[in-house]
């Protein structure tokens, strides 16, 4: 390791540990390289308005990023729970079971694991703490788990940005999310189903008939949006970045026109929630085209892929070693740091093996969206317990079902490939 190098990754984590905000440490440390390595400072701002100001795709994160609030603003939320409700909330622990479609649902509009937390996440854990026979721990952890399916179910905005480090079509990694998505939460459901009937949680009160219509129309409207997107970006009507444009403006006349629940103080401070959010996503981005220069500049990536092509790898084992780091460092670090520094440096091995970039991709996100459910980082976990005070401890104890649940789905998608690659080769996607 260069002294250069050594600085960078010595800044990085020391303005972790002092809890400095994760797009800062990206340039202070890119800073740091420079200074060491005696070139011109300006490198800073022609890496980072280069990369922000060339990068098309990039508009759909802050477009994804307001749809997603507008949804949670304009009881969106709420509306897609009581359709949840007729179809799931009869079996047995019909409140989580609820949860979780609520999120297959949600998952299909924001694409944000955080916003499905936040939102109807927020709005199930409160309706199931109002029953004895759903305890704390297991309100949040499903919540937590099921909100993972954000990211995985297109669209997804860690989609996005990892096809902008990569090079994929962002069309065919939403596609290779969906098998994904729904057995995750198949899976899931399973999970709660087996928890519910060893401690004969309840079932919801039957809807009655003469209310399923208004309540089915209303809670349908949303299911139009990612198949607006999907069907849009691949009947070339759109791209995937005027796609974020469609959802945002989808998004808009549910809440405001049609359901008629967002009043302008509310659009306010969505627009500024929106603002905020994106400006966290731009500062990580704009460290990250820092220090990706800094490791190109210094050979890491060649070197990387040299030392794969060294240890003779099938692509097989190297996933499951991407697998085994990812999950490593998911204990550690948060999920932007994984996919702007981490990635690019994999993936030039990924491409001497061979490896499909759309199935790597999926992989490498569902790896990050473990790293957000369990500890010490674990960004869900604070995210509910900020919300809601539920101890982390409890819904740890409680979630590591689901968390299993999820290894084994992992190790199912590296192994068999054809899981994330079946759906965008039956559209037309072509295997690189």
């Amino acid at each position: 390791m260069t002294l250069g190098i050594t600085v960078l990754v010595c800044v990085l984590v020391t303005g972790m540990l002092l809890r400095m905000p994760v797009g800062f440490s990206m340039l202070a440390s890119g800073i740091a390289y420079l200074l060491v390595k005696r070139q011109d400072l300006g490198l800073v701002a022609e890496q980072v308005c280069n990369g922000l100001y060339n990068s098309y795709v990039l508009l759909a994160v802050p477009l994804f990023i307001f749809a997603a609030n507008i949804m949670n603003a304009g009881t969106v939320s709420e509306r897609i729970f009581d359709f949840c409700s007729i179809l799931v909330g009869r079996m047995r622990g019909g409140m989580a079971q609820v949860n979780v479609l609520v999120s297959v649902i949600f998952s299909g509009m924001s694409g944000s694991a955080i916003a499905d937390a936040a939102g109807p996440g927020l709005v199930t854990i409160r309706q199931m703490l109002k029953r004895p026979e759903y305890s704390r721990g297991f309100a949040g952890a499903v919540v937590v788990a099921s909100a993972t399916l954000g990211p995985i179910i297109p669209p997804s905005i860690p989609m996005v940005i990892y096809a902008l480090v990569s090079g994929a079509s962002v069309g065919a990694l939403f596609l290779g999310g969906v098998i994904p998505g729904f057995l995750m939460a198949t899976l899931m459901m399973l999970v709660v189903h087996v928890i519910a009937t060893q401690r004969n949680m309840p079932r919801e009160a039957k809807i009655p008939m003469h209310e399923w219509p208004a309540i089915l129309f209303r809670g349908a409207l949303p299911l139009s949006m990612p198949i607006v997107l999907l069907g849009g970006i691949y009947s070339g009507a759109f791209t995937p970045t005027e796609a974020a444009a469609v959802a945002a403006f989808h998004a808009l006349i549910l809440a405001g026109v049609v359901y008629r629940a967002l009043t302008w103080q509310a659009f306010w401070g969505v627009v500024m929630e929106s603002t905020r959010g994106s400006a966290v996503v731009t500062l990580i981005l704009a460290g990250s085209f820092m220090l990706n220069y800094a490791f190109t500049a210094e050979g890491v990536p060649q070197a990387m892929a040299l030392w794969v092509d060294n240890m003779h790898l099938s692509q097989i084992k190297f996933l499951l070693l991407v697998n085994v780091m990812f999950l490593g460092l998911g204990c550690f670090l948060d999920v932007s740091v994984l996919l702007l520094v981490f990635v690019p440096m994999l993936l030039p091995a990924a491409k001497l093996l061979g490896v499909d970039l759309v199935h790597f991709g999926v992989v490498v996100v569902l790896n990050m969206m473990i790293g957000l459910i369990h500890p010490p980082f674990g960004m869900l976990l604070f995210v509910i317990k900020a919300l809601t005070g539920i101890p982390i401890g409890e819904m740890m104890l409680e979630g590591w079902p689901f968390l299993i649940m999820l290894l084994l789905l992992l190790l199912a998608m590296t192994v068999f490939p054809q899981i994330v690659l079946w759906l965008p080769q039956t559209m037309g996607y072509v295997t690189h």
